[in-house]
């Protein structure tokens, strides 16, 4: 919602004359706003349980944590570059505002792949454990005979 938010204000800016930290700006929350947008409808449908080969948390973090360093240096790039008009001063807010919140959600994907990177070394730990196990156990099978017998 503030990436949109942010995105709306940069485009009511009718002109500007070093224009390139506003297109910088207007880049960054375009495609913060489309990336995001997406991985969530992903994740709302439950579509992305459909599609198991792709780890869902890392990309999560990896969409979060890009989002948070460039909309924090879009932000910066825009706040030292404006003409102090009203929309580009509430984009640059909405976007340090929308910073703060993808900086969180970085902080909790970090710790949701950290959990799933455990579970998942446990998962193969005991897979291996079991499959060593399993391949030493000698079994009487009395289909097998031997042939010199």
């Amino acid at each position: 919602v503030l990436a949109l938010t942010a995105f709306i204000c940069i485009e009511t800016i009718m002109e500007c004359s070093p224009c390139e930290g506003l297109y910088f700006f207007e880049f960054v929350s375009c495609s913060a706003l489309v990336v995001t947008g997406a991985l969530l409808l992903l994740f709302s449908l439950n579509l992305h349980t459909r599609i198991p080969q792709i780890n869902w948390n890392l990309t999560d973090l990896v969409n979060t944590g890009l989002s948070t360093f460039f909309f924090f240096i879009a932000s910066v790039v825009l706040a030292a570059l404006n003409h102090k008009t009203g929309a580009e001063i509430a984009a640059v807010v909405f976007g340090f505002l929308a910073t703060a919140v993808y900086a969180v959600n970085t902080y909790l994907a970090v710790q949701k792949w950290r959990v799933s990177s455990r579970q998942q070394n446990s998962r193969q730990t005991s897979d291996y454990i079991r499959a060593r196990t399993e391949s030493r156990e000698v079994v009487h099978r009395p289909e097998i005979q031997r042939l010199d017998a």
